[in-house]
């Protein structure tokens, strides 16, 4: 009778546990999911409001989206630790120390954080610029805290790590609203050169792409082993750089054909002697 007794108080103890722990457990779920979604809908209107408002910058815009929702799931984190009775100031202690170690574990990663955040600060292009970064081009489509992410000029995806963008040389070529388009074009030693640069002149004025200040360069560059170099130096809109590079070689080339001008092309001349 006894056993049964003591069967009896220890059920009650444990149905009081358990009855205690699973009010936090419930309790630590409702602020889990609710934490959650507070942190998706935050980050979504930070994301709206900074994208709408025209002060920040489109560069900037999915960073503070990520960091409000960040912030938001560790303070929710820390909300659960307390339903259960875990002192949250030890945690943040607990997760400085745990931080510093694994910083100096993963020295690599967070360069690429201080990189991004120097691209964020400094902003040497922002979002839709086109770059060339060591040698890769492509057009930026979003700066995050670690990549940076691209597309090529062909519509091929590009990741690349903040510290690697950061640590190399950066072109910006949407930076200016003009830019110089540089070509160059070869006639026969046999043509006049007054001619053909009066033809290549002819082609500038008639396109409308071409601006008039800074006037266009035109001016024999170099004498080569089989033809004379004309330099073509003309400015435009930063958007007509390369449909205006077409066509112009293109125009100068039939203006060449119709009024008698050569392009040559290197050839050699073999001699034959025949011994006696």
């Amino acid at each position: 009778m006894d056993l049964f007794d003591s069967l009896g108080d220890n059920s009650e103890v444990v149905t009081a546990f358990f009855l205690t722990h699973a009010m936090s457990v419930i309790g630590a779920i409702i602020i889990l999911i609710a934490g959650y979604i507070i942190a998706g809908w935050a980050g979504k209107r930070v994301k709206d409001a900074t994208s709408k408002s025209g002060k920040f910058d489109d560069t900037l815009v999915p960073v503070l989206s990520q960091t409000t929702r960040v912030v938001i799931l560790v303070i929710t984190f820390l909300l659960v630790l307390g339903q259960f009775g875990v002192q949250t100031a030890s945690i943040i202690a607990v997760l400085g120390a745990a931080g510093l170690a694994v910083g100096l574990a993963l020295q690599g990663t967070l360069s690429n954080v201080a990189a991004g955040m120097m691209l964020l600060i400094l902003r040497p292009f922002k979002v839709g610029d086109a770059v060339n970064v060591a040698g890769t081009f492509g057009i930026v489509d979003e700066v995050r805290l670690f990549t940076t992410e691209m597309h090529s000029f062909d519509n091929i995806g590009i990741t690349m790590p903040n510290s690697r963008v950061w640590g190399q040389e950066i072109q910006n070529l949407s930076k200016f609203e003009n830019r110089r388009v540089d070509m160059e074009f070869g006639i026969s030693y046999r043509d006049d050169m007054d001619k053909a640069i009066a033809l290549i002149k002819e082609v500038l004025d008639a396109d409308e792409r071409v601006m008039a200040e800074p006037e266009p360069l035109i001016a024999v560059s170099e004498l080569g082993d089989s033809s004379v170099m004309i330099r073509v130096r003309p400015w435009t809109e930063t958007k007509n750089v390369w449909p205006l590079r077409y066509h112009i070689t293109k125009s100068i080339k039939e203006k060449f054909d119709s009024n008698g001008v050569s392009i040559p092309f290197p050839q050699r001349d073999v001699h034959l002697f025949k011994k006696n």
